[in-house]
Protein backbone atom coordinates (compact mmCIF):
# COMPACT_ATOMS: atom_id res chain seq x y z
CA UNK A 1 0.00 0.00 0.00
CA UNK A 2 1.46 3.24 -1.31
CA UNK A 3 1.92 6.35 1.17
CA UNK A 4 -0.63 9.34 0.44
CA UNK A 5 1.29 11.83 -1.27
CA UNK A 6 1.76 15.10 0.59
CA UNK A 7 0.24 17.88 -1.38
CA UNK A 8 1.47 21.53 -1.57
CA UNK A 9 -1.20 22.99 0.53
CA UNK A 10 -0.48 19.86 3.32
CA UNK A 11 3.11 20.82 3.39
CA UNK A 12 2.69 25.01 3.55
CA UNK A 13 4.26 26.61 6.12
CA UNK A 14 1.97 28.90 8.75
CA UNK A 15 3.38 32.57 9.04
CA UNK A 16 3.90 32.21 12.73
CA UNK A 17 6.20 29.41 11.92
CA UNK A 18 8.18 31.30 9.33
CA UNK A 19 8.56 34.17 11.72
CA UNK A 20 9.80 31.71 14.52
CA UNK A 21 12.38 30.43 12.05
CA UNK A 22 13.42 33.93 11.20
CA UNK A 23 14.23 35.31 14.47
CA UNK A 24 15.55 32.05 15.46
CA UNK A 25 17.86 32.18 12.71
CA UNK A 26 18.78 35.20 13.14
CA UNK A 27 19.31 35.03 16.69
CA UNK A 28 21.52 31.66 15.49
CA UNK A 29 23.30 33.11 13.28
CA UNK A 30 24.76 36.24 15.49
CA UNK A 31 25.82 33.44 18.22
CA UNK A 32 27.39 31.87 15.84
CA UNK A 33 29.40 34.83 14.68
CA UNK A 34 29.76 36.89 17.86
CA UNK A 35 31.43 33.11 19.11
CA UNK A 36 33.50 32.77 16.38
CA UNK A 37 34.97 36.25 16.83
CA UNK A 38 35.34 35.84 20.39
CA UNK A 39 37.29 33.25 20.16
CA UNK A 40 39.65 34.57 17.53
CA UNK A 41 39.78 37.50 19.41
CA UNK A 42 40.31 34.69 22.34
CA UNK A 43 43.34 33.43 20.48
CA UNK A 44 44.96 36.32 19.35
CA UNK A 45 45.37 38.05 22.67
CA UNK A 46 46.38 35.22 24.39
CA UNK A 47 48.93 34.68 22.17
CA UNK A 48 50.03 38.60 22.05
CA UNK A 49 49.91 38.26 26.13
CA UNK A 50 52.41 35.04 25.81
CA UNK A 51 54.78 36.45 23.55
CA UNK A 52 54.94 39.69 25.05
CA UNK A 53 55.38 37.72 28.44
CA UNK A 54 58.41 35.93 26.66
CA UNK A 55 59.95 39.25 24.94
CA UNK A 56 59.91 40.34 28.88
CA UNK A 57 61.63 37.43 30.09
CA UNK A 58 64.06 37.88 27.22
CA UNK A 59 64.92 41.78 27.97
CA UNK A 60 65.58 40.34 31.70
CA UNK A 61 68.17 38.04 30.70
CA UNK A 62 70.11 40.18 28.75
CA UNK A 63 72.36 41.31 31.76
CA UNK A 64 72.95 37.85 32.90
CA UNK A 65 73.76 36.80 29.15
CA UNK A 66 75.89 39.93 28.79
CA UNK A 67 77.90 38.97 32.24
CA UNK A 68 78.90 35.32 31.04
CA UNK A 69 79.86 36.92 27.80
CA UNK A 70 82.45 39.57 30.02
CA UNK A 71 83.41 36.16 32.34
CA UNK A 72 84.51 33.71 29.74
CA UNK A 73 85.62 36.56 27.00
CA UNK A 74 83.55 34.37 24.14
CA UNK A 75 80.51 32.31 23.29
CA UNK A 76 82.69 28.60 23.54
CA UNK A 77 81.37 28.02 27.18
CA UNK A 78 77.78 28.43 26.22
CA UNK A 79 78.00 26.78 22.66
CA UNK A 80 75.46 23.64 22.33
CA UNK A 81 75.57 23.20 26.19
CA UNK A 82 71.56 23.48 27.36
CA UNK A 83 72.48 22.89 31.10
CA UNK A 84 75.04 25.28 31.25
CA UNK A 85 72.67 27.83 28.91
CA UNK A 86 69.29 27.27 31.65
CA UNK A 87 71.87 27.52 34.91
CA UNK A 88 72.80 31.00 33.17
CA UNK A 89 69.31 32.48 32.27
CA UNK A 90 67.64 30.88 35.39
CA UNK A 91 65.75 34.03 36.87
CA UNK A 92 66.74 35.15 40.65
CA UNK A 93 63.28 33.78 42.00
CA UNK A 94 63.75 30.63 40.23
CA UNK A 95 62.27 28.07 43.02
CA UNK A 96 65.14 25.17 41.87
CA UNK A 97 68.38 28.12 42.01
CA UNK A 98 69.81 27.12 45.38
CA UNK A 99 68.95 29.52 48.11
CA UNK A 100 67.15 30.46 50.95
CA UNK A 101 64.06 28.29 50.49
CA UNK A 102 61.91 29.40 53.43
CA UNK A 103 59.98 31.59 51.16
CA UNK A 104 58.36 29.70 48.38
CA UNK A 105 59.12 31.07 44.47
CA UNK A 106 57.69 30.64 41.45
CA UNK A 107 58.92 30.16 38.07
CA UNK A 108 57.89 33.22 35.65
CA UNK A 109 55.12 32.36 33.68
CA UNK A 110 56.67 32.41 30.75
CA UNK A 111 58.66 29.47 31.11
CA UNK A 112 55.73 27.54 32.59
CA UNK A 113 54.61 27.92 28.87
CA UNK A 114 58.21 27.08 27.16
CA UNK A 115 59.06 30.56 26.25
CA UNK A 116 62.73 29.31 27.06
CA UNK A 117 62.45 26.95 24.22
CA UNK A 118 61.92 29.67 22.14
CA UNK A 119 64.97 32.14 23.34
CA UNK A 120 68.07 31.20 21.27
CA UNK A 121 71.28 33.14 21.34
CA UNK A 122 73.03 34.26 18.71
CA UNK A 123 76.79 35.18 18.01
CA UNK A 124 77.64 39.12 16.46
CA UNK A 125 77.45 37.70 12.90
CA UNK A 126 74.20 36.49 13.50
CA UNK A 127 74.65 32.46 13.86
CA UNK A 128 73.09 30.49 16.16
CA UNK A 129 75.22 29.90 19.50
CA UNK A 130 72.60 27.77 21.67
CA UNK A 131 69.23 27.37 19.82
CA UNK A 132 66.41 24.80 20.07
CA UNK A 133 64.47 25.92 17.37
CA UNK A 134 65.21 27.68 13.59
CA UNK A 135 65.52 31.22 14.12
CA UNK A 136 62.62 32.92 11.51
CA UNK A 137 62.64 36.51 9.96
CA UNK A 138 59.72 37.06 12.46
CA UNK A 139 61.81 36.66 15.76
CA UNK A 140 62.30 39.56 18.25
CA UNK A 141 66.17 40.31 18.43
CA UNK A 142 67.57 42.50 21.53
CA UNK A 143 71.35 42.92 21.46
CA UNK A 144 73.71 41.48 23.89
CA UNK A 145 76.20 44.79 24.76
CA UNK A 146 80.22 44.36 26.16
CA UNK A 147 81.80 47.38 26.89
CA UNK A 148 80.13 49.31 24.22
CA UNK A 149 80.24 45.78 21.44
CA UNK A 150 77.32 44.09 20.25
CA UNK A 151 78.64 40.88 20.72
CA UNK A 152 75.90 38.90 20.05
CA UNK A 153 72.10 39.02 19.91
CA UNK A 154 68.98 36.88 22.30
CA UNK A 155 65.96 36.17 19.52
CA UNK A 156 63.03 35.22 20.35
CA UNK A 157 60.22 33.30 18.13
CA UNK A 158 57.09 34.25 18.84
CA UNK A 159 54.32 31.42 18.93
CA UNK A 160 51.61 31.23 16.12
CA UNK A 161 49.42 29.12 17.78
CA UNK A 162 47.60 27.79 21.26
CA UNK A 163 48.79 24.74 21.00
CA UNK A 164 52.55 26.03 20.85
CA UNK A 165 51.55 27.52 24.02
CA UNK A 166 50.22 24.64 25.97
CA UNK A 167 47.20 26.75 26.62
CA UNK A 168 44.92 23.64 24.34
CA UNK A 169 42.36 23.10 27.78
CA UNK A 170 42.27 26.72 28.55
CA UNK A 171 41.30 26.97 25.12
CA UNK A 172 38.66 24.56 25.42
CA UNK A 173 37.50 25.80 28.53
CA UNK A 174 36.74 29.31 27.37
CA UNK A 175 35.31 27.52 23.96
CA UNK A 176 33.13 25.65 26.57
CA UNK A 177 31.82 28.72 28.41
CA UNK A 178 31.44 30.66 25.33
CA UNK A 179 29.21 27.88 24.01
CA UNK A 180 27.14 27.84 27.06
CA UNK A 181 26.52 31.54 27.22
CA UNK A 182 25.56 31.21 23.86
CA UNK A 183 22.88 28.29 24.02
CA UNK A 184 21.27 30.20 26.62
CA UNK A 185 21.20 33.26 24.26
CA UNK A 186 19.68 30.90 21.46
CA UNK A 187 17.22 30.17 23.40
CA UNK A 188 16.59 33.24 25.12
CA UNK A 189 15.96 34.14 21.10
CA UNK A 190 14.04 31.34 20.82
CA UNK A 191 10.87 32.39 23.93
CA UNK A 192 11.34 35.10 22.54
CA UNK A 193 10.64 34.44 18.85
CA UNK A 194 7.74 32.40 20.09
CA UNK A 195 6.03 34.96 22.24
CA UNK A 196 6.19 37.24 19.00
CA UNK A 197 4.69 34.66 16.43
CA UNK A 198 2.21 34.18 19.37
CA UNK A 199 1.26 37.49 20.45
CA UNK A 200 1.78 39.98 17.65
CA UNK A 201 0.33 37.62 15.08
CA UNK A 202 -2.83 36.59 16.65
CA UNK A 203 -4.21 38.96 15.42
CA UNK A 204 -3.28 38.72 12.11
CA UNK A 205 -4.47 35.30 12.16
CA UNK A 206 -7.84 36.51 13.37
CA UNK A 207 -8.23 38.74 10.08
CA UNK A 208 -6.40 35.75 7.90
CA UNK A 209 -9.21 33.16 9.20
CA UNK A 210 -12.31 35.81 8.73
CA UNK A 211 -11.01 36.52 5.42
CA UNK A 212 -11.20 32.66 4.27
CA UNK A 213 -15.40 33.32 6.02
CA UNK A 214 -16.17 36.16 3.79
CA UNK A 215 -14.85 34.80 1.03
CA UNK A 216 -17.10 31.44 1.65
CA UNK A 217 -20.16 34.37 1.47
CA UNK A 218 -20.11 35.33 5.12
CA UNK A 219 -20.37 38.88 4.71
CA UNK A 220 -21.75 39.55 8.24
CA UNK A 221 -18.21 38.70 9.54
CA UNK A 222 -16.01 41.00 11.83
CA UNK A 223 -13.22 41.24 13.32
CA UNK A 224 -12.44 43.17 16.48
CA UNK A 225 -10.03 45.91 16.83
CA UNK A 226 -7.88 46.27 19.69
CA UNK A 227 -4.87 48.42 18.95
CA UNK A 228 -4.17 51.58 16.83
CA UNK A 229 -0.98 49.92 14.97
CA UNK A 230 -0.84 49.00 11.30
CA UNK A 231 -2.46 45.64 12.56
CA UNK A 232 -5.36 47.56 13.94
CA UNK A 233 -5.53 49.24 10.32
CA UNK A 234 -5.86 46.22 8.92
CA UNK A 235 -8.52 45.19 10.91
CA UNK A 236 -10.73 48.25 10.33
CA UNK A 237 -9.86 48.15 6.56
CA UNK A 238 -11.44 44.64 6.77
CA UNK A 239 -14.24 45.69 8.81
CA UNK A 240 -14.62 48.12 6.00
CA UNK A 241 -14.71 45.52 3.09
CA UNK A 242 -16.87 43.06 5.12
CA UNK A 243 -19.65 46.01 5.46
CA UNK A 244 -19.33 47.37 1.37
CA UNK A 245 -19.77 43.39 0.39
CA UNK A 246 -22.32 43.05 2.65
CA UNK A 247 -23.92 46.19 1.27
CA UNK A 248 -23.70 44.92 -2.09
CA UNK A 249 -24.47 41.66 -1.45
CA UNK A 250 -27.91 43.48 -0.46
CA UNK A 251 -28.01 45.61 -2.94
CA UNK A 252 -27.77 42.61 -5.97
CA UNK A 253 -30.59 41.05 -4.15
CA UNK A 254 -32.89 43.30 -4.03
CA UNK A 255 -31.76 44.84 -7.43
CA UNK A 256 -32.30 41.32 -8.78
CA UNK A 257 -35.94 41.29 -6.85
CA UNK A 258 -36.31 44.62 -8.07
CA UNK A 259 -35.86 43.86 -11.93
CA UNK A 260 -37.85 41.10 -11.48
CA UNK A 261 -40.83 42.51 -10.08
CA UNK A 262 -40.35 45.42 -12.88
CA UNK A 263 -40.65 43.08 -15.54
CA UNK A 264 -43.06 40.60 -13.99
CA UNK A 265 -46.10 43.75 -14.30
CA UNK A 266 -45.76 44.74 -17.72
CA UNK A 267 -45.56 41.31 -18.67
CA UNK A 268 -48.65 40.21 -16.85
CA UNK A 269 -50.51 42.75 -18.44
CA UNK A 270 -49.26 42.15 -21.92
CA UNK A 271 -50.27 38.04 -20.75
CA UNK A 272 -53.82 39.33 -19.40
CA UNK A 273 -54.34 41.78 -22.56
CA UNK A 274 -53.33 38.75 -25.05
CA UNK A 275 -55.61 36.08 -23.56
CA UNK A 276 -58.77 38.37 -22.95
CA UNK A 277 -58.10 38.76 -26.92
CA UNK A 278 -57.51 35.49 -27.79
CA UNK A 279 -61.28 34.03 -25.19
CA UNK A 280 -62.80 36.82 -27.23
CA UNK A 281 -63.73 38.94 -24.10
CA UNK A 282 -61.37 42.19 -25.34
CA UNK A 283 -62.12 43.15 -29.07
CA UNK A 284 -58.82 43.75 -30.85
CA UNK A 285 -59.26 47.38 -31.65
CA UNK A 286 -57.22 50.20 -31.04
CA UNK A 287 -58.00 50.72 -27.55
CA UNK A 288 -56.59 47.45 -26.79
CA UNK A 289 -53.82 47.84 -29.03
CA UNK A 290 -52.49 51.06 -27.78
CA UNK A 291 -52.54 49.42 -24.11
CA UNK A 292 -50.42 46.93 -25.54
CA UNK A 293 -48.05 49.30 -27.31
CA UNK A 294 -47.93 51.15 -23.47
CA UNK A 295 -46.94 48.11 -21.99
CA UNK A 296 -44.31 46.95 -24.21
CA UNK A 297 -42.83 50.72 -24.46
CA UNK A 298 -42.84 51.05 -20.81
CA UNK A 299 -40.45 47.12 -20.95
CA UNK A 300 -38.59 48.85 -23.75
CA UNK A 301 -37.74 51.72 -21.60
CA UNK A 302 -36.65 49.71 -18.42
CA UNK A 303 -34.21 47.22 -20.52
CA UNK A 304 -32.69 50.41 -22.63
CA UNK A 305 -32.18 52.10 -18.39
CA UNK A 306 -30.99 48.88 -17.29
CA UNK A 307 -28.56 48.49 -20.60
CA UNK A 308 -27.36 52.20 -20.56
CA UNK A 309 -26.93 51.49 -16.49
CA UNK A 310 -24.62 48.99 -16.94
CA UNK A 311 -22.75 50.85 -19.57
CA UNK A 312 -21.95 53.40 -16.97
CA UNK A 313 -20.95 50.91 -14.27
CA UNK A 314 -18.22 49.71 -16.69
CA UNK A 315 -17.26 52.94 -18.18
CA UNK A 316 -18.27 52.44 -21.75
CA UNK A 317 -20.90 55.01 -21.89
CA UNK A 318 -20.02 57.63 -25.00
CA UNK A 319 -19.43 61.16 -24.27
CA UNK A 320 -18.83 63.97 -27.08
CA UNK A 321 -17.88 66.83 -24.94
CA UNK A 322 -17.10 70.24 -26.78
CA UNK A 323 -18.11 73.26 -24.91
CA UNK A 324 -21.62 74.41 -25.16
CA UNK A 325 -23.98 76.87 -23.94
CA UNK A 326 -25.83 75.17 -20.81
CA UNK A 327 -28.56 77.33 -20.87
CA UNK A 328 -29.51 77.05 -24.23
CA UNK A 329 -29.56 73.45 -23.51
CA UNK A 330 -31.79 73.66 -20.48
CA UNK A 331 -34.44 75.88 -22.88
CA UNK A 332 -34.29 73.06 -25.71
CA UNK A 333 -35.30 70.38 -23.07
CA UNK A 334 -37.78 73.06 -21.05
CA UNK A 335 -39.35 74.04 -24.31
CA UNK A 336 -40.36 70.60 -24.95
CA UNK A 337 -41.75 69.44 -21.36
CA UNK A 338 -43.98 73.33 -21.32
CA UNK A 339 -47.10 72.08 -22.77
CA UNK A 340 -46.98 68.71 -20.76
CA UNK A 341 -46.29 70.24 -16.93
CA UNK A 342 -48.90 72.57 -18.27
CA UNK A 343 -51.22 69.31 -18.47
CA UNK A 344 -49.69 68.50 -14.74
CA UNK A 345 -50.89 71.67 -13.62
CA UNK A 346 -47.56 72.52 -12.84
CA UNK A 347 -46.39 76.20 -13.39
CA UNK A 348 -42.38 77.25 -14.43
CA UNK A 349 -40.53 79.37 -12.67
CA UNK A 350 -37.26 80.39 -14.83
CA UNK A 351 -34.22 82.14 -13.41
CA UNK A 352 -31.69 81.41 -15.79
CA UNK A 353 -28.63 84.16 -17.15
CA UNK A 354 -29.25 86.05 -19.73
CA UNK A 355 -25.56 85.44 -21.66
CA UNK A 356 -24.20 82.25 -21.96
CA UNK A 357 -22.79 79.99 -19.65
CA UNK A 358 -20.11 77.73 -21.13
CA UNK A 359 -19.40 73.79 -20.09
CA UNK A 360 -17.86 71.05 -21.56
CA UNK A 361 -20.14 68.85 -21.74
CA UNK A 362 -22.23 66.40 -24.08
CA UNK A 363 -25.39 68.02 -25.53
CA UNK A 364 -27.36 64.65 -26.11
CA UNK A 365 -26.09 63.05 -22.22
CA UNK A 366 -27.47 66.59 -20.53
CA UNK A 367 -30.61 66.54 -22.38
CA UNK A 368 -31.39 63.42 -20.78
CA UNK A 369 -30.28 64.72 -17.62
CA UNK A 370 -32.08 67.39 -17.76
CA UNK A 371 -35.64 65.07 -19.15
CA UNK A 372 -35.02 62.56 -16.61
CA UNK A 373 -35.22 65.55 -13.72
CA UNK A 374 -38.57 66.86 -15.35
CA UNK A 375 -39.97 63.58 -15.65
CA UNK A 376 -39.19 62.97 -11.73
CA UNK A 377 -40.66 66.20 -11.00
CA UNK A 378 -43.73 65.15 -13.48
CA UNK A 379 -44.24 62.10 -11.64
CA UNK A 380 -44.39 62.96 -7.93
CA UNK A 381 -45.22 66.68 -7.85
CA UNK A 382 -48.95 67.24 -7.09
CA UNK A 383 -51.26 69.11 -9.47
CA UNK A 384 -51.45 72.76 -8.37
CA UNK A 385 -48.03 72.93 -7.80
CA UNK A 386 -44.93 74.61 -9.34
CA UNK A 387 -41.36 74.02 -10.97
CA UNK A 388 -38.23 76.28 -10.30
CA UNK A 389 -35.08 76.08 -12.34
CA UNK A 390 -32.38 78.32 -11.40
CA UNK A 391 -28.68 78.25 -13.19
CA UNK A 392 -26.02 80.34 -10.98
CA UNK A 393 -22.43 80.56 -12.19
CA UNK A 394 -19.88 80.21 -9.53
CA UNK A 395 -16.44 81.30 -9.43
CA UNK A 396 -14.68 77.52 -10.95
CA UNK A 397 -18.10 75.58 -11.24
CA UNK A 398 -21.72 76.21 -12.79
CA UNK A 399 -24.79 75.42 -10.04
CA UNK A 400 -28.58 74.37 -12.20
CA UNK A 401 -31.10 73.81 -9.16
CA UNK A 402 -34.35 71.84 -9.92
CA UNK A 403 -36.95 72.76 -6.56
CA UNK A 404 -40.33 71.41 -7.07
CA UNK A 405 -43.67 72.07 -4.28
CA UNK A 406 -44.89 68.83 -2.51
CA UNK A 407 -45.43 66.04 -1.33
CA UNK A 408 -41.38 66.69 0.04
CA UNK A 409 -39.37 63.64 0.65
CA UNK A 410 -38.07 62.03 3.93
CA UNK A 411 -34.59 63.45 4.80
CA UNK A 412 -33.65 60.06 5.49
CA UNK A 413 -34.63 58.88 2.32
CA UNK A 414 -32.43 61.73 0.07
CA UNK A 415 -28.95 60.03 0.36
CA UNK A 416 -30.63 56.79 -1.18
CA UNK A 417 -33.03 58.72 -3.86
CA UNK A 418 -30.06 57.51 -6.46
CA UNK A 419 -29.83 54.08 -5.95
CA UNK A 420 -31.36 52.22 -8.32
CA UNK A 421 -35.19 51.29 -7.75
CA UNK A 422 -35.42 53.26 -4.95
CA UNK A 423 -38.27 54.91 -4.45
CA UNK A 424 -39.10 58.09 -1.57
CA UNK A 425 -42.69 56.67 -0.78
CA UNK A 426 -43.09 53.20 0.19
CA UNK A 427 -45.99 52.20 -1.90
CA UNK A 428 -44.21 50.25 -4.69
CA UNK A 429 -47.03 51.91 -7.79
CA UNK A 430 -45.70 51.72 -10.66
CA UNK A 431 -48.23 54.24 -11.82
CA UNK A 432 -46.58 57.06 -9.78
CA UNK A 433 -42.88 55.42 -9.21
CA UNK A 434 -41.82 55.02 -12.31
CA UNK A 435 -39.08 52.41 -12.75
CA UNK A 436 -36.74 53.71 -10.47
CA UNK A 437 -33.78 54.05 -12.48
CA UNK A 438 -34.70 58.18 -13.68
CA UNK A 439 -32.27 59.21 -10.76
CA UNK A 440 -29.59 56.75 -10.64
CA UNK A 441 -28.74 57.04 -14.79
CA UNK A 442 -28.98 61.43 -13.18
CA UNK A 443 -26.07 60.69 -11.21
CA UNK A 444 -24.20 58.44 -13.83
CA UNK A 445 -24.41 61.74 -16.31
CA UNK A 446 -23.13 63.87 -13.60
CA UNK A 447 -20.21 62.06 -12.24
CA UNK A 448 -19.42 61.77 -16.04
CA UNK A 449 -18.91 64.83 -16.35
CA UNK A 450 -16.76 65.34 -13.22
CA UNK A 451 -19.82 66.87 -11.75
CA UNK A 452 -21.92 66.22 -8.83
CA UNK A 453 -25.48 66.33 -8.23
CA UNK A 454 -27.36 66.38 -4.24
CA UNK A 455 -30.86 66.25 -2.60
CA UNK A 456 -32.44 68.56 -0.44
CA UNK A 457 -35.29 69.63 1.04
CA UNK A 458 -37.35 72.21 -1.31
CA UNK A 459 -38.07 75.66 0.24
CA UNK A 460 -41.24 74.71 -1.80
CA UNK A 461 -42.36 72.22 -0.30
CA UNK A 462 -41.00 69.60 -2.38
CA UNK A 463 -37.42 68.02 -3.64
CA UNK A 464 -34.62 70.07 -4.42
CA UNK A 465 -31.75 68.46 -6.57
CA UNK A 466 -28.59 70.58 -7.32
CA UNK A 467 -26.58 70.09 -9.75
CA UNK A 468 -22.43 70.80 -10.11
CA UNK A 469 -20.95 71.22 -12.85
CA UNK A 470 -17.27 72.48 -13.80
CA UNK A 471 -17.46 75.62 -15.95
CA UNK A 472 -15.88 75.59 -19.41
CA UNK A 473 -12.10 75.48 -20.04
CA UNK A 474 -11.56 73.59 -16.45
Amino acid sequence: MTAPRRTPESMKISISTKLFLAVLSTALCVTLAMGAADGWSFVRGFLGYVNELAVQRMDAMQTQVSEGYRQHGNWEFVRNQPRVWFEMTRPENDPFRPGDMSTPRLAPVSDLTGAMLRISLLDERGEPVMSFIEVGRDAVRRPIVVDGRTVGWLAMTPFQSVIEVGGQRFLHNQLRASLVVGLIALLLAALIAWWVARRLLAPVKQVAAATHRLAAGEYTERVSVDSQDEVGQLARDFNQLAHTLERNEQMRRAFMADVSHELRTPLAILRGELEAIEDGVRKLDGESLRSLQAEVGMLSKLVDDLYELSLADVGALTYRKSELDIVEQLRIVLGIYRDRCAEHGLALELQLPAQPVPVLADAGRLQQLFSNLLENTMRYTHAGGCLRVAVQVEDDAVSIDFLDSAPGVDERHLPRLFERFYRGEGSRSRASGGSGLGLAICHSIVEAHGGTIEARPSPLGGLWLNIRLPKGGQ
